[in-house]
């Protein structure tokens, strides 16, 4: 085995810990250095991990030991962050999305140059996502003609103590967790073609439910219910929903429709969970055994799959699903279908690989 794999990490919030639970100890990698405005955030992670040190972003990214810059920063500073890396030859793996506006997501690709860019949603690649990618692969359902993505809640207002930023520009049901969801169709289904797109904003201000602002109203400034349709270059179409105006729904997160078979697909924002395969005329639904993906899986995977060679979560699939997403917008807003420019290569599928076996 050769020396491991140097990382340095920007952006040590609350995402961070799972992002260090499976990276800290993995023989393929070492956490070489790792930044953060909170310069006492930054010195304690490195006490905790042997050979780490803590420094500013522009050292971190100078550091001739660092190959790849974990980018765990806000959304607003992934560009800023992303290019500074690559400007210096170092391959970036991020948090999603890219980056907040897909002028700014294309730049990081093409600033790449020998480099490479990866993206979270790494979630695709546990059990879950990819079981059900193999089945579609094998014909278990026959050629797939549809797909649905729903998601509701009744806003993040009533645990988060500072939900703002949920309500403003590049907030949203959509832009939060639509690229699981969406990431997900991708894999199924392959690239989008063109959408259509249509919104609501029900309420006018939100009532925050906890914390030490409990009852502040805040305004919402953008549409907090997002309904449309994908038209995949496959031909099959996608129907999709995000919302903060439900109280719940019973509706599976993902399901996809074939010639001769459906498959309801578990949560894409977690690794595993069940898939389930019923046929025409059947009553019940029945169990799809795990037969793809990382058993176990932790985000930073999609990380550990490109130092390995795979590159499943690529930053053009990423940039194809930001387009998927501003594009639906867009049609919301004018009222008619919207084309997308991007488009992306399906990945290959991840062998059935326990978690002794990616752990070490």
């Amino acid at each position: 085995m050769g020396e491991p794999h140097g990382i340095g990490i920007v952006g040590l919030g609350v995402i961070s810990a799972q992002y260090l639970e499976t990276l800290r100890a993995h023989p393929g990698v070492q956490i070489i250095a790792v930044a953060d405005l909170n310069v006492e955030r930054a010195a304690e992670v490195a006490a905790g991990i042997p050979g780490c040190r803590a420094l500013t972003v522009d050292e971190l990214v100078a550091d001739p030991d660092v190959q790849t810059v974990l980018n765990l920063t806000v959304p607003a500073a992934h560009a800023e962050v992303a290019l500074a890396a690559l400007g210096r030859g170092k391959n970036v793996y991020g948090e999603k999305p890219l980056a907040p506006g897909l002028a700014a997501a294309q730049n990081i690709i093409d600033a790449a140059g020998s480099a490479w860019v990866g993206c979270a949603p790494d979630t695709v690649l546990g059990t879950g996502i990819q079981t059900a990618r193999a089945a579609i692969d094998e014909g278990v359902i026959g050629r797939p003609v549809a797909a649905t993505a729903t998601w509701v809640s009744a806003g993040h207002e009533s645990w988060h103590p500072n939900p703002d930023f949920y309500y403003r520009e590049g907030g949203g049901p959509l832009l939060d967790m639509g690229p699981y969801y969406l990431t997900s169709l991708f894999h199924f289904l392959g690239p989008v073609a063109r959408v259509s797109g249509v919104s609501s904003r029900p309420k006018a201000v939100r009532r925050i439910g906890s914390g030490p602002r409990v009852g502040e109203e805040i305004p919402v400034e953008i549409d907090t219910h997002v309904t449309g349709v994908l038209e995949h270059v496959g031909g099959a179409v996608s129907t999709v929903t995000f919302s903060f105006d439900g109280a719940a729904t019973g509706a599976a997160p993902l399901e996809v429709h074939g010639e001769t078979g459906s498959l309801s697909v578990p949560d894409p924002n977690q690794f595993s969970g069940d898939v389930r395969l019923r046929r025409p005329r059947e009553k019940e639904w029945m169990p799809v055994e795990p037969r793809a993906g990382y058993v176990n899986g932790g985000r930073g995977i999609g990380l550990l799959d490109f130092v390995a060679g795979g590159g499943r979560a690529d930053g053009t699939i990423a940039l194809h699903v930001l387009e998927i997403m501003t594009s639906l917008m867009e049609s919301a807003r004018i009222g008619r279908r919207v084309e997308v420019t991007t488009t992306a290569e399906r990945p290959t599928l991840v062998p059935l690989t326990d978690e002794e076996r990616w752990r070490h």
